[in-house]
Order: structure tokens, then sequence, then C-alpha cells
């Protein structure tokens, strides 16, 4: 959905950020400003400043810098859309649906109140385990077996459920209450299994269990997974799916870990709940565990908001590899040049907590140090029982290539790995690409859409704009990039520039929809800026965008109208409904105030000419160079008198040398 700007607006005045940071980082009043230890990297004394003046918040440490929206999406690992809905419920706003019909949106705001509902109900219970472990000695000792701290055990929210069929009767006073059920916390009989009294059978899902609080990345409670005592089976056993709670999306101790995959750089993805206790215990409170299922594509994603780097660790055995065989799956779409993703696997007779136990923490950061990384892992399971030494089996490993290997983004890292791969089965690496796609004689990106799956060239669509006269560029298309900007006012065109009809040079294919003609001065094509080339081909390839790394995606943000605003509105859509053609993004961009800007540079794309990465590269080093320039100028005259402004300028003198 497409959300007005006058609305982010008004929710950002309303909004006070002191309040929504206060509420994850200990603020103190330092002059006109609150200053605390900055959530985004470790620090011992702070340098995290908030501005109520300004609704403003600025590290001097890290350079991070925001509004309360860029807050909750970069520490609280929301969408755009989730924190601009979350602040609007906060302040009694209610976001603008136009789009949306009565009915939609009628359904849309009953299931927010029966999300809200579900969430207390599963709170509460929540309170009532933490009571019970504290009477409970058998679970008490449990924990403290497992070498767990008070202030770990407080920290993750751990309980106990005790022995009985129906302990929560004494939480809820309405043990009948059909919300119990819908939350997973009471499991309800089938028909015809009433008791003596006529009642339908009603019991605790969770009983004579030690409990974990599975919450989201708000920190609500969405759900719990129970360990037995004993032996009993099953050893583990998590809350059912439910309107608040899907085990596909969420991951056990997100909320936990924020901070430290930030201090530790790197996620560390398990697979059982007290993996992630008690590597926190033991300093790697940067672990996360999937709960009961296969890693997802949305457990990923979801990861990468926090962090560029994730080490999947697994056992050694059998299992674990198939664990870390579906894990490579979710991965791949989402291994970019910029991200780090990596595969420990233990011996099997260990999990990451008896692990650490044997060997200390500094042996299990020795061990996390030399994960294999993705690319390698990839290429053994393509080469899995396949004979390397026979023409048969090299043959089958290019078969088994091919999907992991196109399901990659394009980049540096997909190009090596095409090179590996050649070598590995004695192919040259274009003869190899023919062989993978020999309709097209190479290798052609594919997008979906909802009218079906097509096949389009790299940074085009069949229904692409294109610049109608064909032909070689007007006079002065090539001029240098910085010569003109286009201004900042949403209504700069006019109109939408008429649809030009294809030149006589230039026969029109059979049902082909006309495009703009790029708009001109006096016979000649506007110049483009370096900022439009950049959003050309973010317009045209919006994969893309994952290739970039966290400067320059909060530079491409915070740039002035018209660029700033497209390319938060780009990021919300690819957010939402992942990389789509361009056909798709200019229906979306209806009503956008810069929806003609985006038009018009779409339509200067010449026709035979494709977007280049490796030049949008090279503007992107450009802009985050004059970015950092700009910063250090205005650091300048308070270096010798402000420590903050002095530190910040060698970080940013040291970041422009070392990229020198």
């Amino acid at each position: 959905m497409a959300i007005p700007s006058s609305f982010i607006q008004e929710l950002l005045a309303r909004a006070d950020i002191v309040d929504i940071v206060g509420r994850h980082v200990q603020l103190k009043k330092g002059g006109a400003n609150f200053m605390g230890l900055c959530p985004f990297h470790g620090e011992k004394s702070p340098s995290f400043s908030v501005s109520p003046s300004k609704q403003f918040y600025h590290c001097f440490g890290c350079g991070v810098s925001g509004d309360a929206i860029k807050f909750l999406t970069e520490h609280a690992g929301m969408t755009f859309i989730e924190a601009v809905k979350d602040l609007a419920q906060q302040y009694g706003l209610q976001v603008p649906e136009d789009d949306v019909s009565p009915q939609d949106r009628a359904k849309a705001a009953q299931m927010r109140e029966q999300q809200a509902t579900l969430t207390s109900v599963l709170e509460k219970a929540g309170v009532a385990y933490i009571k019970h472990l504290r009477s409970s000695e058998r679970a008490i000792d449990y924990f403290k077996a497992r070498g767990l701290s008070g202030e770990v055990a407080k920290t993750f929210g751990l309980g106990y459920a005790p022995e009985g069929w129906r302990a929560l009767a004494s939480v809820f006073p309405d043990y009948n209450d059909p919300l119990l059920v819908e939350s997973g916390l009471v499991i309800a009989g089938e028909p015809g299994e009433e008791n003596p009294g006529g009642e339908a059978k009603r019991y605790d899902r969770f009983r004579d269990r030690v409990m974990f609080p599975i919450r989201n990345v708000k920190g609500e409670c969405i759900g719990f997974g129970g360990r037995v005592l004993g032996d009993d089976k099953p050893k583990y056993l998590n809350s059912p799916e439910t309107p608040v709670f899907s085990k596909g999306r969420e991951l056990y101790g997100l909320f936990e870990a924020r901070t430290a995959l930030r201090e530790h750089g790197y996620a560390l993805v398990t697979e059982g709940y007290m993996d992630v206790v008690a590597l926190a215990q033991m300093g790697f409170a940067n672990a996360v565990a999937t709960l009961g299922t296969a890693c997802t594509a949305e457990h990923v994603q979801k990861l990468f908001r926090f962090t560029d780097s994730v080490v999947f660790s697994f056992d050694g055995d059998a299992a674990g590899r198939r664990a870390a065989r579906k894990a490579l799956d979710a991965a791949l779409p989402f291994a970019t040049d910029v991200r780090n993703v990596k595969f420990l696997f233990l011996p099997a007779e260990h999990d990451p907590d008896s692990y650490i136990r044997e060997h200390g923490t500094e042996g299990f950061a020795a061990c996390v140090k030399g994960a294999m990384p993705l690319s390698k892992f990839m290429l053994e399971a393509a080469a899995e029982a396949c004979d390397l030494d026979t023409a048969e089996g090299r043959a089958h490993m290019a078969s088994n290539a091919r999907p992991l290997w196109s399901a990659m983004p394009e980049g540096a890292l997909k190009s090596q790995l095409l090179a590996e791969i050649a070598d590995t089965v004695l192919i040259d690496s274009r003869e190899l690409l023919q062989l993978w796609s020999p309709a097209s004689g190479g290798y052609k990106k594919s997008y979906k859409n909802n009218s079906g799956s097509r096949t389009y060239s790299k940074g085009y669509s069949p229904d692409s704009p294109r610049n109608s006269g064909g032909g070689a560029p007007a006079d002065g298309a090539h001029a240098p990039p910085d010569s003109h900007h286009y201004p900042d006012e949403p209504d700069y065109y006019a109109s939408e520039p008429s649809f030009a009809p294809p030149s006589l040079s230039t026969p029109a294919r059979p049902g082909a929809t006309s495009y703009p003609a790029p708009r001109r001065i006096a016979g000649r094509l506007l110049p483009a800026s370096r900022e439009d080339r950049v959003l050309r081909l973010l317009l045209t390839e919006p994969d893309s965008w994952d290739r970039l790394s966290a400067e320059e995606h909060q530079l491409l943000l915070g740039l002035p109208a018209p660029h700033g605003p497209l390319f938060v509105w780009l990021e919300t859509q690819l957010h939402e409904h992942g990389p789509q053609p361009w056909a798709a993004l200019r229906e979306g961009l209806r009503g956008h105030a810069f929806e003609k800007h985006a038009i018009a540079q779409i339509a200067q794309i010449l026709d035979g000419i494709e977007c280049d990465w490796s030049e949008v590269r090279s503007i992107l080093d450009q802009l985050v160079r004059l970015n950092r320039q700009s910063e250090m100028s205005a650091l300048a005259p308070r270096v010798m008198s402000d420590p903050a402004a002095r530190q910040r300028y060698q970080e940013l003198l040291q970041a422009s040398l070392k990229k020198a």
C-alpha cells in the first residue's frame, strides 16, 4: 500500500521520539538533548543523542541517524509499513487505506483487534508461568543444571507450566473462553469427547514443562515453547499456528538478540531454545533459533534487517546436513556481494550448548570463525553423490548447480561461482550458460508477477518503456552527470509526457505499448544526474537494492526530493512484494507525489541500451565519498573543541582512506 507523505509528516509531528527511543535505550538529559549508549554499536560512554526539538537521533560514534520511523525499522527490525502502523496505533491515528474496500478495511481492523487480544492473553499466561517457576524446585534445578543464571532466565522470561490438566483455570476466570483455544494455550476435545457433566473436554496444552516465551520483534508474546523435564515425548512442544504466530516467519530469541547482533556483527542461527539461552549465558547473546521447522526465506530476510552476516549452526550428522541444505536454499536469493553467509558444522556428538561447555567460549568462537562460506557449501551441495572423475558425474553436478546458482542475485559473487562451477565440470563459463539457457543463448533474469511467469532480459521486460524514436541519442544525452538536477516540486511536470508514436525507422511490434518520449529542452535531452542514473537501474532491476551497503541505503533514502521519496517508496515495495517488473511498479506508483519523475526517467532509457551496474557502482562510490566529505566539512570547525566531533571526523577520514 502507498501511504501519503502528508500522513507520514503528521505522524512524525505527533510522535515523541524521546519516548519511543527511551523504551529501548536508557536516556539521560544532557543540555537540550538526551544522551544514552548507542543501541547500534557497542560503546562504554554515551554518544547517542536524541533531540526532542528536532525529533531526530544521531550517534556521534557510528554515525547512524534518523527519525522515529527509521529507529523502529533499524532497531526493531520492522518494515516501513509495520513501523508506520505501529506508531499510528500508539498515537490513535488511522493509516489511510484509500485503495482498500470498506469490507477489507473492516476485516483488517478486526484482525488487528484480534491480534492485540491474543497477545494480551499470552502475556498473562507468561506471567503465570514465571510465578510457577519460582515455586517449582524441579524446574529451578533443571535450569541450574544447565548453568543458567537468574538474570538470563529473567531476560528470556523463562517459566514453568505445572502438572495437572487445568492449571490455567486458576489464571483465567473463564476457562471456557474461546480465546484460550485460539491462542494455543488450551486444547479442546473433539465432538463426542464430552466429560460426564456434558461439557466439552478441555485441557492445558503445556503441562509439567519448562516454558520459553516466543516474542515478535516488538517484544510481544506470540507463543510458547515447552521442554519436558524428563524423558517424555515429545521432548519439545511449540504453540500451534495462530493468527499471531507462524513458525515459518518467527525466530526464537530475535527480540532479545537485537543489540547483540550489532555488537557481534553476525547472527548465529541454532536449532533449539536451550542453545539460544545457554549461548547467551556464555557471552553469545546474538544467537537465535528456528521453531521446530526448516529455515525459510522469511527467516533469512528478517535476519538481514538486523545484520549483514549470518552463521547457521548445525550438528554434523545427516540430519544436520539436511537442515543446512534447506537453509542454503533459503539463503541463496539473499546472498549479495555485501552479505556474508556461513555454515558451522559441529561434531555429531555436540550441539552448541554442549560444545561451548566442553571447549569454552574461545573454542566456540574459533569454531564460528572457521565456519564454511556459502560459496563452498553450495559447491559441495551441487557435487554431492557426483563422481567428478567421470564426464557423467561432472554433468550431474552441472545439473545440480543450475537451480542453486540461478537463485542467487546478480553480482560479483554469482559471477565468481559461475567460474568455479565451470572449472569444476571442465566447461567454459559461456558454454555453461548456453547449456543452462539454450533458448536465449545466455542467462536471463526471471521475475514473477501476478499474471504468470515471464522471462525478461537484464534490466528490461517486453513491456519496458523505450525511447519511441529509436536510433542514437540526441546531442547532449551524454552531458556531464551533474549538469542538471530536477526541481523538488511534485508538479514540475505539468502533465505526464505525451505518448509519441514509433518512428518510421523503428516498426512497432504488434500489440506493443507506446511510452513517453524523453523530455527535451530546445531539442536536447535533459542530461541525467547521478541520482537519476541510480534510480533508473533500481526501477528496472529492483532486486539490485539488496546489493547496496547499509551506508548506501541510508544515503539514498535521505536524498532530497524527488529521489529520496522515490527510493523510500521503492524500498517499501520490495519489503511488501519483493522484486517486481516495471509494469507492476508503474501501477504501484499511481498517485505518488513524484510519479511523473519516475516515468520520465524510464522513458529516457534508450532502445537497446541496458543499465550498467558497474557504472552505478561507480556513481554510488562517488555519492558516498561526497557525502562523507560534506559531513567532514561540517565537523571541521568543531574538531578541536568537541571530542565527539573529532572522533566522528577521524572515523570518516579512515573510511575515506580505506576506500581509496
